[in-house]
């Protein structure tokens, strides 16, 4: 049978630590099959209707020119997303591109923002916001660097070098665009420029901080769920007495009985950096016991590739621990294992 971390008595973990290594290593999901939605995740439909906009009003990719743009992005904001796809490029990579064409000014990251308008509000350019004289001027700095290149495809470029527009729509100008609209593309070039580009990056990249916050939100809804109090800290927060706020106090961060550490990652140096804390935690509480205060318990909940790189890390987080491990298969257990059941509601 199988033993995990918490169901060993803390004074013989030491003689089990292999194999209480080994269990954990087995219980670790790799997790990057899975990506958060977001509030803001675009889905097909919404994307196709902005193709349908665009092309509608540049008569298939006949003609583009600002005022086509702006056409389309009034009757589906999400044009502009599918234009700025067109070209290949990030929404900061679209601003640098608008300035350099034009003598538009845009403060740091302005096109993030606009391109999550776009994706979450298909009337945006209907708004107060979407319509003001600054948005309507930054904008057109926006199409008209877009157009300009589209237009031009892709130029020759230096030895050792490739254009981002030399690809089957966009190499030779409106005429490469034209042609993939009209044509069934070749499905060996649909999955060489998706092994270029990487599936689903743009999204993993928006959504990065929800990432990891996927543990932290399991365990907060077990929390809630049981009827239990806790008080989850917030990114960066400073807690006094810490030097980096655990994620989660239980009840509070005043007199806390438990605290915990919760991370997901597939990266090993973010797996090592979360070990550290959870080290030093235990150093606290090890602190506390030896001069009679009252102390804590020091739990982690992990998942990820990333944890399951050195084993040395992985025991001596469960010695640190004392075997009060977790992953995310094994965290229906968390309450009924920790000092957590001692604040469960009478039933």
């Amino acid at each position: 049978m199988t033993l995990r971390p918490y169901e060993v008595a803390p004074d013989d973990i030491p003689s089990h630590l292999g194999e209480l290594v080994q269990s954990t290593f087995d219980d670790l999901t790799s997790q990057f099959m899975l990506l958060p939605r977001g509030a803001s995740f675009l889905e097909y439909p919404e994307f196709r209707s902005g193709y349908e906009a665009l092309r509608k009003h540049t008569n298939g990719f006949t003609v583009l020119d600002v005022d086509r743009c702006w056409n389309a992005v009034k009757q589906c904001a999400i044009a502009g997303i599918v234009l700025r796809t067109i070209v290949g490029v990030t929404p900061p990579e679209w601003q640098d591109l608008a300035k350099e064409e034009t003598d538009q000014q845009f403060p740091n990251n302005w096109a993030r923002g606009l391109d999550k308008h776009m994706k979450t509000n298909p009337a945006y350019f209907s708004t107060r916001g979407g319509s003001s004289e600054l948005t309507v001027s930054r904008v057109t700095a926006l199409f008209q660097a877009a157009c300009r290149v589209l237009l031009e495809g892709a130029t020759d470029s230096q030895d050792g070098m490739i254009h981002r527009l030399d690809k089957l729509d966009t190499k030779e100008g409106l005429d490469s665009i034209r042609y993939v609209a009209e044509q069934h593309v070749p499905y060996a070039v649909l999955l060489y420029e998706r092994y270029l580009g990487r599936p689903f990056a743009s999204h993993r990249d928006g959504v990065s901080e929800l990432v990891g916050d996927v543990m932290e939100n399991a365990i907060e809804d077990l929390l809630s769920q049981a009827g239990v109090s806790a008080r989850k800290t917030k990114r960066a927060e400073r807690v006094p007495g810490f030097d980096q706020a655990p994620d989660f106090f239980i009840p509070d961060e005043l007199d806390p009985t438990v605290i915990i550490e919760a991370k997901i990652t597939g990266d090993d140096g973010t797996a090592r950096d979360k070990v550290s804390r959870i080290l030093r935690l235990a150093s606290m509480r090890d602190e506390r016991e030896r001069e009679g205060r009252p102390s804590f318990e020091v739990v982690a909940c992990i998942d990820g590739r990333g944890f399951g790189v050195r084993r040395e890390d992985m025991g001596q987080m469960i010695a640190a621990t004392r075997g009060k491990v977790f992953t995310a298969n094994s965290l229906k257990d968390l309450i009924r294992y920790t000092r957590i059941s001692e604040f469960l509601p009478e039933p």
